[in-house]
Order: structure tokens, then sequence, then C-alpha cells
């Protein structure tokens, strides 16, 4: 049974992230997929009907009514009536929000996920870590010395788990500025601590950020965290806190969700402590 989007609200406190998730490959219900191309608008429609293929086709529709659908819980907005425009750094942005909300999405292979907050610029990215990817050649293009001297200094077999902890937070890091590729990916560095076998539903925010000595930017006002939400995927968030939440610790809370059918709070990560 659908429901509107509007009736389960959420309350999110200033130094509250809410971090959703969706399986698009279990959503295949005929009179569901319905529902959803009901809710995008014209100019959503027309490019989620431009991709070549079925499985992207069903993947774009998915996340546009992922990211209508999570936002009504906040607001006495319905689903289909968000509007959105390309904000000054050209990421998307709520038009008229009637909160102060800010949300980055990220998708890949059978998972997208959906960060939110208020006020602060975020960022969020997913990675499936089983894909086949040359980690040492992307990593000596991409990375910063820092990092790449860490890479290189793991086993062989934790080598490529270690890069996607890399990648993912240095995705993050620009999606929470919008300003993509712009930024030079060797320009910042993160470190991190002494690697072990990542384990299911567990955090690290024991991350410090750097930057090379041309790049403007203050390293205190950043916040990241890497999570391992189950064997397959690695996710990462960085936010730029507001002078409000510079100090301050923040509060998770992560949501699956079918879009109009429900949504499933989830338990928490676990710091990692080794």
């Amino acid at each position: 049974m659908m429901r509107s989007g509007v009736n389960d609200k959420l309350i999110l406190a200033s130094n509250e992230i809410h971090l959703w998730s969706v399986a698009p490959h279990k959503i295949q219900q005929p009179e569901l997929l319905q529902a959803y191309s009901q809710l995008l608008s014209p100019a959503e429609t027309t490019k989620q009907q431009r991709f070549r293929f079925e499985k992207d086709r069903h993947s774009a529709l998915i996340t546009r009514a992922f990211i209508r659908d999570l936002l009504s819980h906040y607001a006495d907005v319905r689903p289909a009536d968000w509007q959105f425009a390309k904000g000054e750094k050209n990421k998307p942005e709520i038009v008229n929000p009637p909160l102060p909300l800010r949300f980055n999405i990220s998708h890949t292979d059978n998972l997208i996920i959906c960060a939110v907050m208020l006020h602060d610029d975020i960022g969020c990215d997913v990675e499936n870590t089983q894909r086949s990817s040359d980690v040492l050649s992307i990593a000596k293009y991409s990375f910063s010395d820092i990092e790449v001297d860490d890479l290189l200094a793991q086993p062989i077999a934790q080598q490529a788990s270690r890069f996607f902890d890399y990648w993912t937070l240095k995705e993050s890091y620009i999606k929470a500025w919008g300003l993509g590729l712009s930024i030079p990916l060797k320009d910042f560095s993160f470190t991190l601590p002494g690697f072990h076998q990542p384990e299911h539903l567990h955090c690290i925010d024991d991350i410090t950020l750097s930057f090379a000595a041309h790049r403007v930017d203050d390293a205190n006002i950043w916040r990241n965290w890497l999570f391992y939400p189950n064997t397959i995927h690695r996710v990462a968030m960085s936010v730029r806190a507001t002078s409000n939440n510079q100090h301050t610790e923040y509060k998770m809370r992560f949501f699956n969700t079918t879009p109009l059918v429900n949504i499933t709070e989830t338990v928490t990560f676990k710091p990692d402590t080794k």
C-alpha cells in the first residue's frame, strides 16, 4: 500500500545528519514505478528517458522519486511539489525551501544514498568496492603523495579496500563544495588510522584533512566519516561546518526506504576503536 510521503515527519537538529539509502534493483513493481514517474517534473522525465539502457533509466527514476519522497518527511510538501535548481556552485538546491535543508546524493550499483542536514554544505559518496579497477594507476594520477605512500604501504590484498577509503572521502569533499573536479584531487589529503579489515556496520571518524600550500581552505571546519554498510559498498560523508557547528558533536541517524511505501531506521554504526 502506497502512502503520501508526508505523514511520518522527522525532525532535524542543527547538529544532526540523516543518511538515507535505497536499493533500486529491489523495486520492480509496475504500479510503484508508475507512481514514481508521476512525481518527476517534465525536465526530469526528459533527462531520465535520455539514458540508453533500461538499467540506467530505472536507476534515474528511483533516484528522483527517492529524493522527493525523503524530503517530504521534513516538511509539509508533497513529493511531486519540490522544485530544484542549480545553485551558485552548480550544485542542486531546493527552490524556496520551507526549511534550510541541505542534501547530497550519490549512487553506485544496487545502492543510492542521500545525506541530509540543516544549513551546512554536505557531500556524500558511495562506491562498489568490488568493481574492477586499476586502483594503483588511478591513485598515482589522482591522490596526493601522502595518500599514495599510505596505499603502497598496505599489503597487496588490502590496497583496493584502502583505495576506496580515500576515493569516497575525496569525492565527498569536492561534492560538499559543489565545485567538482575544478578542485584538483591532489590538492588535499586525508590521513586515516592504521588499516584493518573493514567490518560490517563500522564507522571511522578519526580522519585528518590537510591541504597543499597553495590551496586556501581550513581543515578545522571540516568533519569527515567513513561507513562500511555491508561487505560490498563504501560510504563517505564530508561536512563544511558553519561557525555554529564547528565545535559540536554531530548526531547520526540512518534510514532505509522504499519511496512512497515505507522507511526503516537502521542500527547505528559502531565507531572503529582498533
